[in-house]
C-alpha cells in the first residue's frame, strides 16, 4: 500500500538550481497537516519550470519509503 503526503512548495529557480547541481540533496518541507518530511529533490525535476517550483504537491511513496509519484494538485 503506498502512502502519500501533500505539500505546498514554493522553491524559485535559482533555489531550485542548488537541488539540481547536487550541492544540496533533499528538500525539507511541512505537509499540508503539519509534520515535517525530508525527501530527495530528485523527485521534483518532473514538476520544475523556468520559473521554479510552486503549487500544491501530492507526493506518493511506496511503504518502504520508496518515491513512486507526484502530482500537482492545485
Amino acid at each position: 500500500m503506498s502512502k502519500q503526503i501533500v505539500v505546498d512548495l514554493v522553491i524559485s529557480s535559482s533555489e531550485y538550481q542548488r537541488y539540481y547541481s547536487g550541492s544540496v540533496s533533499n528538500v525539507l518541507a511541512t505537509t499540508v497537516d503539519g509534520l515535517k518530511v525530508r525527501f530527495p529533490a530528485s523527485v521534483l525535476q518532473k514538476v520544475v519550470s523556468h520559473d521554479g517550483i510552486s503549487g500544491r504537491f501530492a507526493i506518493t511513496f511506496s511503504d518502504a519509503g520508496k518515491f513512486e509519484k507526484i502530482e500537482r494538485i492545485r
